[in-house]
């Protein structure tokens, strides 16, 4: 009885799992989509580093996300523009230029550049210090200096200085934004790679309270305002803030900085001249920012002594290899 009893239960769940399975073989064949052959061919020109630094949970996730349209061709900061140019040739589209970005820290506020507000004892973390105590400086917008930025990088590109400041390699940094999000001070930001000029200062302080605590510290005086000549600066908030995408790299902002605020990363042109060599091509004059130059088409053209402010653009744009000389101001005098 026993025995008949087992055969029957055994027979009866086989049969149940061969009509479950061939449920599901039926269902499968009904709701089955092919695979987007794409995605494969995305992931393979991917760096593979599911670092999630395109905002999805990996190389494939981030795939997938493009095929369908949910992330764009040029999304993944790691591979740049040649993973870019990969993937528009497999999704049969164009990829936009996007100048690359590189992280930059706007803070200079060392220890020994600023004036302490006491020691914090607690988790070596710079959200921790946030939350408990706000930082060991009296500026209350400086770097915390714990390096929870550096502990998020995915390509090692930030590490802690002397100076207790990130020190970011802009040869290794891919633009992922990581950092920039981890700062609980907010004073990590995405530039331009080409930029030259930084304003390493992010206090809302009025500038009497900033000259207390920080030597390097922005103090809204307005004069790296008044110099630029194409006002890629203004004063919101008591802080000098540029606009990376109209500053033309001249640097004469960071000569008129009495904190020195300001970085310049590049090099100050001294002297500036069109040669005989020029052919006429109007390219210089039109790259001008303050319409400095003028001339007839194929005729040398010539520079308004009195109008020139120096930024060295028609140099970097001339054709003709001596058309336009420049001479720069040696380090010790800039």
């Amino acid at each position: 009885m026993e025995l008949s009893l087992f055969v029957y239960s055994v027979a009866s769940m086989g049969a149940i799992a061969a009509v479950l399975a061939a449920g599901l073989g039926i269902a499968s064949n009904i709701f089955y989509t092919e695979s987007d052959e794409r995605i494969d061919e995305i992931e393979e020109v991917l760096p593979g580093a599911d670092c999630g630094a395109c905002g999805f949970g990996g190389c494939r996730a981030f795939a997938e996300a493009v095929v369908a349209g949910e992330a764009e061709i040029t999304g993944c900061p790691v591979g740049g523009a040649p993973a870019a140019e990969k993937i528009a040739e497999i999704m049969g589209s164009q990829t936009e230029e996007k100048e690359a970005e590189v992280a930059q820290l706007l803070c200079q506020g060392s220890p020994e550049k600023t004036t302490s507000a006491g020691d914090y004892e607690g988790l070596e973390s710079c959200q921790a210090c946030e939350v408990i105590k706000g930082g060991e400086k009296e500026c209350s917008y400086g770097c915390l200096g714990f390096g929870d930025c550096v502990e998020v990088c995915p390509v090692d590109a930030i590490t802690m200085g002397d100076d207790q400041l990130p020190d970011i390699d802009q040869e290794k940094c891919t633009g992922c934004n990581k950092c920039v999000v981890e700062c609980p001070k907010d004073i990590i930001i995405l530039a331009p790679e080409t930029g030259e000029n930084h304003i390493r200062c992010y206090s809302k302080d009025q500038g009497s309270k900033v000259r207390q605590y920080c030597e390097v510290g922005c103090i809204a005086c307005g004069q790296c305002v008044r110099e630029c000549p194409v006002d890629a600066i203004e004063i919101k908030n008591n802080l000098a803030v540029l606009d990376y995408e109209k500053c033309i790299n001249c640097g004469l902002c960071s000569l008129v900085c009495p904190t020195d605020t300001i970085e310049f990363n590049g090099q100050i042109v001294e002297e500036i001249e069109i040669t005989d060599k020029c052919v006429g091509c109007t390219k210089c004059a039109r790259a001008c920012p303050v319409s400095a130059i003028s001339g007839e088409p194929k005729e040398r053209h010539q520079i308004n002594d009195e109008r020139c402010i120096k930024c060295g653009l028609c140099y970097e744009v001339c054709p003709v290899d001596g058309a336009v000389e420049v001479a720069y101001k040696q380090p010790e005098d800039q």
